[in-house]
């Protein structure tokens, strides 16, 4: 029986992790051409950091109110389903968009359609990754995500280049949000009750130990070192690195990497715990030099490096929270960290937004030194306290 509920498990988060390769094809291909696009539109550097870091703050911020909603009524799907259809909805509508002004709207309206489905879905995938191991479960769904990250750039890519119309190109990214949508409706007829595959075990924490409040300063200062597409898209048009047409072709080398990355750390999470986490983010600390102090070479390997950096968050950082505490306290654990990450990674993005006006080096400074901390913050962080509380 034990053998069928693996298997169970893995069509489960296979399932999710459609629904993510369609909406990543949505909002990962509009965010792919985010930078020109808001150039194009009159808006600064200063505009284009803020509106990055704004659309996260919405969709990271927010987490924290429907993540204690999602413990509270136990609505998994229909938080999930709500805010799936908000979240996709809002791409195709940018073809309307006129201004910069109402651009910003609508990313962040994305956003945070994002962050109302994010904790509900990350219960129930957590549930069903108990069953594989989290590492490598969230692993999975990263990869699967990323494959739709690297499609939608692709998709882009292929539109954009045949008519240099950003409407149409937004416009057509409403055939695989609606795909999603399908596919999410389609998930919850199979698997109405994904709870049934993780198996609780007694005396399991419910406190929001000082261990998690350390994990989740170490995931805010790598959330505030870690520079937005946008604005290294913006970087490379305004130095004539890499051309519009050329951004988001380097955005699918970093999801393409992000995926494979997410599979290798996931695995290694299984089995050596957060202390993964580290080589991860040397790898996408040494992204901000690369990106912004060098020319079209330099700037590929560190797409590479930024990409590799987030496929290790995805990876480890869920599952890591997964594993300090029991399912009825997730929901809050989840809206909890990715608030205070949203809130780091608006900072950061101001900053490095402002400091890119004043001087690249110093961005690259700021972003290397936040980076370095968290590394710092991980390494202080109890491998103990990463162990599993439900038998796996």
């Amino acid at each position: 029986m034990r053998g069928n509920d693996r298997k169970a498990a893995v069509r489960f988060i296979v399932f999710l992790g459609t629904v993510s390769l369609f909406a990543d094809i949505t909002y990962e291909g509009a965010r792919s051409i985010l930078g020109p696009f808001f150039l194009s539109l009159g808006a600064s550097a200063a505009v284009v950091g803020a509106v990055a870091g704004a659309g996260e703050l919405a969709g990271y911020t927010l987490r924290l109110f429907s993540g204690y909603l999602a413990d509270r009524t136990k609505s998994y799907w229909p938080l999930t389903i709500l805010g799936y259809v908000v979240n996709l909805i809002s791409v195709p509508l940018l073809a309307l968009a006129g201004h910069w002004e109402m651009a910003a709207a609508l990313v962040i309206a994305e956003r945070t359609g994002k962050s109302i489905r994010n904790p509900a879905r990350d219960v129930m995938l957590s549930q069903a990754a108990a069953e594989v191991g989290r590492g490598w479960g969230f692993g999975l769904h990263a990869a699967m995500d990323q494959i739709g990250a690297v499609l939608g750039p692709l998709l882009v890519a292929a539109v954009f280049a045949s008519t240099s119309r950003y409407k149409l190109t937004f416009g057509i990214l409403a055939i695989p949000a609606s795909l999603a949508v399908v596919a999410l409706l389609s998930a919850r007829i199979a698997y109405p009750h994904p709870q049934v595959f993780e198996k609780p075990r007694s005396g399991a924490s419910q406190k929001f130990s000082r261990q998690f409040w350390l994990y989740i300063a170490a995931a805010g200062m790598l959330a505030a070192g870690y520079v937005d597409f946008p604005l290294v898209a913006y970087h490379l048009e305004k130095h004539n690195i890499a051309p519009a047409v050329w951004s988001p072709l380097l955005y699918a080398v970093a999801m393409a990497t992000n995926g494979i990355a997410a599979l290798g750390f996931g695995k290694f999470f299984d089995r050596a715990g957060i202390v993964v986490l580290p080589f991860g983010i040397l790898l996408s600390l040494a992204s901000l030099p690369l990106l912004f102090l060098g020319g079209f070479s330099m700037a590929l390997a560190g797409m590479v490096c930024w990409g590799a950096g987030i496929g290790a968050q995805d990876a480890s950082l869920r599952a890591g929270i997964a594993n300090m505490l029991p399912p009825s306290r997730r929901g809050a654990a989840y809206g909890i960290f990715n608030s205070i990450y949203g809130i780091l990674w608006f900072a950061g993005s101001a900053i490095m937004g402002k400091l890119y006006e004043l001087s690249i080096r110093d961005l690259v400074i700021f972003g290397v030194a936040a980076q370095a901390i968290s590394i710092g913050l991980f390494m202080c962080v109890p491998p103990h306290s990463l162990v599993a509380t439900e038998a796996n």
